[in-house]
């Protein structure tokens, strides 16, 4: 039973240890993605703007989405291609479903492809081609380079500094999404 929950098998990690390595690839995309949009946004308006839903410069949805691709494609990493294909259409899928869920329940247009450059193969502002072909190429790259990194950071730090590293920094991320959350929502209204 203990087998089903170890994503990095061949490192033969404990729990805490997975748990940390997973994180620590949310904390690393999430910040990743706000560099890559504040870049993509000064060259799209003209203009620096600040890019998430937090205060922070973590993105929530890069965040989960690295996590959630980590879980469920890293035992696949044998087979590239269908690494980098499985990946596109997940981060299609997070991306549409999170867009979708924003937009329709929270009445909140997080981003809109409609209004963007390069944005073919757009679905009504939801994705374009361009983000899925993007966070399939990163995902990819933290298959084959992130992981591997942090399995480097691993053997050069006890288990106690990686857990403490990526759980201050998950909590911060934490905190800042509730703090933004209050100051947006219930003290705005």
């Amino acid at each position: 039973m203990k087998e089903k929950f170890l994503i990095f098998k061949e490192k033969n990690y404990n729990l805490k240890t997975t748990i940390s390595i997973v994180l620590l690839v949310g904390l690393i995309s999430g910040f990743l993605g706000f560099i890559y949009e504040t870049f993509f946004y000064r060259i799209d308006l003209g203009y620096w703007v600040k890019r998430g839903s937090t205060y922070g410069p973590i993105i929530p949805v890069y965040f989960f989405g690295a996590i959630i691709i980590v879980l469920l494609t890293y035992r696949l990493k044998k087979h590239p291609l269908l690494v980098l294909l499985v990946n596109s259409l997940i981060s299609g899928v997070v991306e549409f479903l999170t867009a979708l869920f924003f937009d329709k329940v929270c009445n909140v247009r997080l981003w809109d492809y409609n209004v963007e450059i390069w944005n073919w193969g757009n679905v009504n502002g939801y994705i374009c081609a361009r983000s899925i072909a993007l966070f399939g190429i990163c995902s990819f790259i933290f298959i084959y380079l992130v992981i591997p990194l942090l399995f480097k950071l691993k053997e050069k730090v006890s288990e106690k500094v990686l857990s403490a590293i990526a759980i201050s920094g998950t909590t911060l991320f934490f905190v800042d999404i509730i703090l933004h959350f209050i100051f947006t929502t219930i003290i705005a209204h």
